[in-house]
């Protein structure tokens, strides 16, 4: 039985016969496992960290944007030798949350995880029981390791200089005791992707430890969390994850036409008119270059077309859907068996969460990371961290639409067959689908990239007898740890290299720096808010 008039085809097959590709995981993911373990060279905190060296980062945007930022804070903080303040979430931003970091991730567990490799402290350190006045700064994104020590240490070392100066003549006790007492905080605000990709491997490493292994939820959310995956697999073996950025705002900012007709061109324009420097002159634009977020239907045609059956059960994380149940439901007519956490939870389970955009984000994110095959329609923050982070964890099947040549295959699909359209996805999607090998090592971003951080294995007992130790402990068998090879897929093109390590310092000048002005006025308040919609 076919499912008629969906997406221009007169009938869709309900169920394919044979998948393509084995749609719940890869047969090379096994060859495969995380190794995060610091070399011997990489020496502990307590030999490192200078005394009177400390960092303060606010971080930028949604939820995880700001996991971005403190995943790099805590490396930044190693290259300084400088003691972190836990991380300032974001409050202000377009998310709208108020919750701090110890309402989101388990505080505790941060600090101890990660004591080995850099000193955090909960507060701001205090001279004469007040909060030391901070420095506040900015780098440019992108900064590499050389960057921080050019343009930041020298602004933690600034007053110790004035002090030698002032008191150079002084008797040498009498200084030691002076400079004791210095303390010198750095304070960067907008603080997001302020780290370059061009890292050795020790401090990508030490990113892997804190993205993968430090940062964990608070148990309320990871509880719910948990919860709704238990309620995904009573239904089903196995579950699709499907983050759909589809909003509003995002739409609008885009600039992306999407076949709405007049309506979609007067209700988009009509938002669009709130940022004075948005100029749209051709709408399909974008759409040819792979820039915008495939449309639900466009999913679901995609993954029906790979070979995933109409009885599937898939979980959607969005939020607002612009178009509502009608854009959604040739998705759902696609996939009947149709989830979200509001539907899989009760009222009182979402009570404490509701008020807090980035708590109900982790919700969505802990259901998609435990799900057999994660989807998304963009390339955004979530979706590059769950790629980076289900290619550690084992290579789940993880699905990033290859937009740019999608795009054609979609708007010529009412003049092809079903067969020739499911065919083309599959033949487009190759090397998009999680599989390992899909990047070449050195492309793409880091976060959804974390190849420093995957090994081949070569020696299959000495990985279990690895593997069954704690994850801290350094490994000394060298009959592991083969590095990836060359791409075995077609690389990602819609992610580039490090074009330069100071990409929007084009003048080379380095940091912004107003020890007195607001984090919300260093910059433009239009291109924060634009940013932020787009972030997560």
């Amino acid at each position: 039985m076919d499912v008629p008039g969906i997406g221009g085809f007169p009938g869709i097959p309900r169920n394919e016969r044979v998948a393509p590709i084995d749609l719940w995981g890869s047969k090379l993911a096994s060859n495969f496992y995380g190794c995060s373990n610091s070399s011997g060279k990489f020496l502990d905190s307590s030999v490192t960290t200078q005394p009177d060296r400390y960092l303060i980062i606010v971080t930028s945007g949604g939820l995880n944007q700001q996991r971005t930022g403190i995943v790099d804070a805590v490396v930044a903080a190693r290259i300084l030798n400088a003691t972190l303040v836990v991380p300032k979430l974001d409050q202000r931003s377009f998310w709208k949350d108020s919750s701090n970091f110890s309402e989101i991730f388990d505080i505790d567990w941060f600090i101890s995880f990660l004591a080995k490799d850099i000193n955090i402290i909960k507060e701001p350190p205090e001279k004469g029981g007040k909060a030391v006045k901070p420095y506040k700064m900015r780098v440019p994104r992108k900064c590499t390791p050389r960057c921080y020590l050019n343009r930041v240490l020298p602004a933690l070392l600034k007053k110790h200089l004035f002090v030698w100066l002032k008191f150079r003549k002084m008797p040498s006790h009498i200084a030691h005791v002076t400079f004791s007492l210095l303390i010198q905080v750095i304070r960067m605000t907008k603080y997001d992707y302020r780290l370059s990709n061009k890292l050795g491997k020790d401090l990508q490493k030490l990113r892997c430890r804190v993205n993968y292994h430090a940062l964990r939820f608070t148990d309320p959310i990871q509880g719910l969390g948990e919860k709704l995956i238990k309620r995904m697999r009573e239904k089903s073996r196995h579950f699709i994850a499907l983050h759909l950025r589809f909003e509003p705002d995002m739409l609008a900012f885009s600039g992306c036409y999407y076949g709405g007709g007049e309506k979609e061109r007067r209700e988009l324009g009509s938002i669009r008119k709130r940022w004075k420097t948005l100029h749209i002159n051709d709408p399909e634009k974008g759409r040819r270059q792979g820039r915008c977020p495939l449309t639900p239907e466009e999913v679901g045609l995609m993954l029906r077309a790979l070979g995933y059956r109409s009885d599937v059960h898939i979980y959607v994380a969005s939020g607002e859907i612009y178009g509502g149940k009608e854009t959604l439901a040739p998705l759902k007519l696609l996939f009947p068996n149709f989830h979200t956490k509001e539907t899989l939870s009760t009222k009182e389970e979402l009570t404490q969460f509701l008020t807090h955009s980035s708590r109900m984000a982790a919700i969505d994110f802990i259901v998609c990371d435990g799900s057999d095959a994660f989807v998304t329609n963009n390339n955004g923050n979530m979706a590059k961290i769950l790629a980076g982070r289900r290619r550690y964890f084992g290579h789940k099947r993880t699905i990033r639409p290859s937009a740019k040549q999608l795009y054609p295959l979609f708007m010529n699909r009412a003049n092809i067959s079903w067969d020739a359209f499911s065919s083309q996805v599959q033949t487009i999607q190759k090397g998009f689908i999680g599989e390992p090998m899909e990047i070449m090592p050195g492309r793409g971003e880091f976060h959804a990239n974390p190849a420093a951080c995957i090994c081949e294995k070569t020696d299959i007992k000495s990985v279990i007898d690895s593997n069954s130790r704690n994850n801290r402990e350094a490994n000394t068998n060298t009959g592991i740890s083969k590095p990836i090879g060359g791409p075995a897929y077609p690389i990602y093109t819609d992610e580039e290299a490090d074009r330069s390590d100071t990409e929007d310092d084009p003048a080379g000048r380095g940091e912004t720096i107003d020890m007195e002005a607001e984090d919300d006025t260093l910059a433009s308040r239009e291109d924060s808010e634009l940013e932020e919609i787009l972030s997560d």
